[in-house]
């Protein structure tokens, strides 16, 4: 049984997952997420304790103006950050901006036990049915094809045409160039409730 509760940052709970807004104390779970060299390899380089506290202070700030940056998601039984999964208002100058996203970075004993899943379907049905949203996008890097195989299974569907080159890379960059999957609220709903 999944239950959400409503503030600004918005908390859910399934039967092993919390899926909360951002707090201080998460600074050790993202030094960890963040240092891993196989979460990273689609991110670019691990980041320096130093660099995680300022993305920590990039993610509250923009949670405290939105409401949500990718909550994070925490292991019911021991309280340890897994990682995070959610919605982001997406303001940059990139193509699928400005728009809401959803995306995902779990440690990597986390993986291939669904939780990517477990998080995201709870945020999708958050942004669809509660934010009244009318499309939610999803990007990763060219390659990531676990991230890929998670947006299919969600009901994401590809966008052709629309892969784009970071910005803030070197064109031909090897971590450059991202795909675009998007799901309507349509789409969702058809999908959950058949």
């Amino acid at each position: 049984m999944e239950t959400i509760v409503l503030d600004k940052c918005p908390r859910a709970e399934t039967e092993r997952l919390i899926l909360r807004k951002w707090e201080q104390r998460d600074l050790d779970g993202l030094i960890e997420l963040c240092g891993h060299p196989g979460v990273m390899k689609f991110f670019g380089a691990v980041k320096s304790p130093e660099e995680a506290e300022q993305m920590l202070g990039r993610v509250l700030r923009k949670q405290d103006q939105h409401g949500y940056c990718f909550p994070v998601v925490e292991d019911k039984q021991s309280g340890r950050l897994l990682g995070f999964c959610g919605l982001n208002v997406q303001e940059t100058d990139i193509p699928i901006g400005p728009c809401v996203e959803i995306g995902w970075r779990l440690q990597r004993d986390a993986w291939g036990k669904g939780i990517a899943m477990e998080a995201a379907g709870i945020w999708l049905k958050f942004g669809f049915e509660i934010l009244k949203l009318d499309e939610i996008v999803a990007n990763a890097v060219v390659g990531n094809q676990r991230s890929e195989n998670t947006m299919k299974r969600l009901g994401m569907i590809y966008s052709t045409g629309d892969d784009f080159i970071d910005p803030d890379m070197d064109a031909n960059a090897p971590l450059a160039r991202n795909f675009l999957y998007r799901i309507t609220k349509q789409q969702f709903l058809d999908r959950e409730y058949g």
